[in-house]
């Protein structure tokens, strides 16, 4: 599907705004593109990241090539292991775009996967769109299902969904639940609402388990029914709209002062993760004793 809002001009928007609808990528890369020198508005260099422009009235360009909007396009693709997401990769291997040749226009992927993990990715030029999936105060949830090595015990899975403490700082509250137990392996459900550099990995390592198997089933209420790996499909005007409404809805939920780990959430303008165990299913496992609700959000 594509969607043409903003493709008419409605005066002066800033730069930033604008690089991202040109698909050049996400705000935060559009504004290094500008305090980098890149960016001119009539031949004259622009690093002032309040700076507005008209590219209807106004000459735009970033690295000498003039700025062009194009309808929004937005895809959800199945990635398979052995893929990368990114839009060129310096030792060839295949790439997110590679599954969806016949797009022309500079889309790139919403947040990403690591090269070994799989699953679903969503492609885009719409820069303010990836921005509503990706940054954590719109709280929209990834799910994963995750094999790991070993007999995850109950206080692990408490501690996972309670947030574990990484290079970045403590991860947000999570819903994990165990979804079968082998005798050397264990499957779970996991489910955020930020996304660190190979973090699902990260958080089950801090906890003494290697995952063997992450696989992306859930963006928002987008899931990979239907769609096989290595596949790729339009989204419908319904289903974009939908993810919209999700973060819009999110950002704007209540955010009291925190008054301790249950709020913590809550405060960052996520819903409240105390509700979160009746979201998951029946599947979470309980430590014994008091048992803190999982399904907090990170």
């Amino acid at each position: 599907m594509s969607d043409s809002r903003g493709k008419q001009g409605t005066g002066p928007e800033r730069l930033q705004k604008l690089l991202a609808r040109a698909g050049y990528g996400s705000r935060r890369k559009c504004e290094e593109l500008i305090t980098e020198g890149r960016v001119t508005v009539d031949g004259a260099e622009v690093t002032e990241l309040g700076a507005k422009a008209d590219p209807h009235q106004q000459d735009v360009r970033v690295d000498g090539r003039r700025l062009r909007l194009e309808d929004f396009v937005y895809y959800l693709v199945n990635k398979p292991k052995g893929v990368v997401c990114t839009s060129s990769d310096p030792q060839r291997r295949r790439t997110v775009l590679d599954l969806v040749p016949n797009e022309r226009r500079r889309i790139f992927s919403v947040g990403r996967l690591d090269y070994e993990s799989k699953g679903a990715v969503i492609l885009t030029n719409d820069g303010a769109f990836s921005n509503l999936l990706t940054h954590p105060r719109y709280g929209v949830e990834k799910t994963y299902s995750v094999r790991v090595r070993g007999a995850v015990e109950p206080e692990a899975v408490e501690r996972l969904r309670r947030g574990v403490w990484l290079a970045e700082g403590r991860t947000l509250p999570a819903k994990v639940w165990v979804i079968r137990r082998r005798r050397n392996e264990t499957d779970l459900g996991v489910t955020l609402c930020e996304g660190k550099n190979r973090q699902v990995r990260r958080m089950f390592a801090k906890c003494g388990y290697k995952v063997l198997s992450l696989t992306r089933t859930k963006i928002g209420t987008l899931s990979l029914k239907g769609l096989a790996e290595g596949a790729a499909r339009r989204l419908e005007t319904a289903e974009v709209a939908a993810l919209r409404r999700q973060a819009l809805r999110n950002a704007q939920a209540p955010r009291s002062r925190p008054t301790g780990r249950r709020s913590r959430a809550r405060s960052q303008g996520k819903p409240d993760p105390r509700g979160a165990a009746a979201a998951v299913g029946s599947g979470p496992v309980r430590s014994k004793g008091r048992t803190r609700r999982g399904g907090r959000r990170r």
